[in-house]
């Protein structure tokens, strides 16, 4: 006999990774499937993905994840009430409306080839690096969508052609997969979600609509631009052709929004995900604080055409599992990512060695595109267990400069520092000398939910509250959320926790104005 219930789905599309994951009416995951795509890098700095390939990695997922529960005795056929959506932000592709087909590779967040574009609009520009932060909350910079939609179309000709014969649709990875869900060449709906539209930095923050300003600055055409919709609503269904068809598309979140939805983040509380970077969010609120220590204006959350816009404080760390990804594939330290812990407990401290992941440069709180990585402190004493654990220090120590950013923003009070909890998700965090090292240097608890695979939750989360599977009231209640978690306490001394601060404050300094290095 089968388990008949209620049925959400989400489809989590990561940096390296597709996912599907099927849970129940008690948001349980009763089913899921997750599939690697491949990493072009065609030049130094250079990251891309196929379009098509990532549409296939999802087809798979849906099939498998669906397989495997109802292989289980699940009957999703008949109980999948609906499916929401999460993907990598900041992802920038172009592709023709006639054909459906890709016009280049996506362009990956962390894709830097666009440096001297924003060299060259710092320089035009009245407001050079913070021209836009007033009405996108962002700065010019490699990482978002605008600034690869422009080298896009200043150099590659399939684009700048279907431009001109209004053939061209530009999207982000959401926008992709839901015109191809919802239909493709066939009617597919062009649109994306307030959270991966204020990724842009064409979205006004506001008024959340594109602003036409920034449009006109940038010589970027409103006709290529989808539609923007809120968080939770009811998008479209899912079209012939694909495993479920017919399945309505409710929720629609970028990566790091649904993994606050994911924790329950409401105002003045925070989450820190640690995958291949790490991605600090703060929930302030209806009101849009504008920072003045290198952190962005984004939007947490909007949870319905009609409901109110939470807004959120963020900081990006480019370089964290990658760092550990790094040891494993470059140096051979490690033969899998779980290894490390392992090699940095064979010994107490990190012996004075401190490591700056600054591959290819570094992200909030100093926007250093110069920065290159370095290890300093390096002795005959130095081994491969105090490398690890400078490698697992350099994570915790750039999540904590984000922190004590979002702290002076914010206005926190510091009498109060020991009732703020960071709720910790992602795959690194099953490593529990980061978490804890993570609570040593920040002096505040960490917190670590029984489910770290929030991000998917939080998709499923919005697309169930859009068609009445959950409540806002069920999402939020955050006593049941952290009944069963883990809790890591700080243990270390004060004065030595202000000591490595400091080496590390040195460590960062080293690392700027060493792009130009000779080979």
């Amino acid at each position: 006999m089968s388990k008949e219930d209620v049925f959400i789905g989400a489809i989590d599309q990561g940096t390296s990774s597709s996912r599907f994951i099927i849970y129940d009416k008690s948001a349980k995951p009763i089913g899921s499937h997750q599939v690697e795509f491949t990493q072009f890098y065609p030049q130094a700095g250079w990251v891309e993905h196929d379009p098509m390939e990532i549409l296939e990695s999802v087809k798979v997922c849906i099939t498998k994840a669906i397989d495997k529960a109802t292989a289980d005795g699940f009957n999703v056929d008949k109980g999948l009430k609906a499916i929401g959506l999460t993907n990598q932000r900041e992802t920038t592709l172009v592709w023709s409306k006639s054909t459906g087909a890709p016009l280049h590779n996506a362009l990956v967040w962390m894709d830097v080839r666009t440096a001297s574009v924003c060299r060259r609009l710092e320089k035009e520009l009245s407001g050079g690096r913070t021209h836009f932060v007033e009405s996108c909350g962002l700065p010019i910079s490699t990482y978002f969508s605008a600034l690869k939609l422009l080298w896009l179309m200043e150099n590659v000709d399939a684009v700048k052609e279907a431009i001109k014969k209004k053939d061209a649709l530009f999207g982000t990875i959401d926008t992709w997969l839901i015109w191809n869900l919802t239909g493709g060449v066939k009617g597919g709906l062009h649109v994306t979600d307030v959270s991966n539209a204020s990724r842009t930095m064409l979205m006004n923050l506001k008024t959340l609509s594109w602003d036409e300003s920034t449009l006109k600055a940038l010589a970027i055409p409103h006709e290529i631009l989808p539609k923007i919709v809120s968080n939770s609503e009811v998008i479209g269904n899912v079209a012939a052709g694909w495993p479920i068809p017919g399945i309505p598309i409710s929720g629609c979140l970028g990566d790091q929004h649904a993994a606050m939805l994911g924790q329950a983040c409401r105002k003045g509380e925070a989450k820190s995900t640690y995958g291949t970077g790490a991605f600090i969010l703060l929930n302030t609120g209806e009101g849009v604080v504008q920072s003045k220590h290198g952190l962005l204006s984004t939007i947490a959350y909007k949870l319905g055409p009609n409901a109110p816009t939470n807004y959120a404080l963020e900081g990006s760390v480019a370089i964290a599992g990658a760092a550990v990804q790094w040891l494993r594939d470059s140096l051979g330290l490690i033969s899998n990512a779980a290894e490390i812990e392992g090699l940095a407990l064979q010994v107490e401290c990190n012996g004075g060695v401190y490591f700056v992941p600054a591959f290819n440069g570094l992200f909030a709180p100093w926007w250093r595109d110069d920065a290159r990585g370095v290890l300093i402190g390096i002795t005959r004493y130095t081994g491969k267990g105090h490398i690890a654990r400078a490698v697992l220090e350099s994570i915790c120590f750039q999540v904590k400069d984000v922190i004590d950013s979002m702290n002076k923003d914010s206005g926190a009070d510091e009498s109060k520092k020991d009732e703020f909890l960071l709720r910790v998700d992602g795959g690194a965090t099953v490593n529990n000398l980061l978490m804890q090292t993570q609570a040593d240097l920040l002096a505040t608890p960490v917190i670590r939910p029984t489910d770290i695979e929030t991000t998917a939750l939080g998709a499923a989360y919005a697309a169930g509250l859009a068609v009445g599977v959950w409540k806002e009231e069920y999402i939020f209640d955050s006593k049941d959320k952290l009944k069963n978690a883990n809790i890591f306490r700080p243990l270390m001394a004060e004065d030595l926790r202000k000591k490595k601060a400091e080496s590390w404050s040195k460590a960062v300094n080293r690392s700027f104005d060493l792009a130009d290095l000779s080979l």
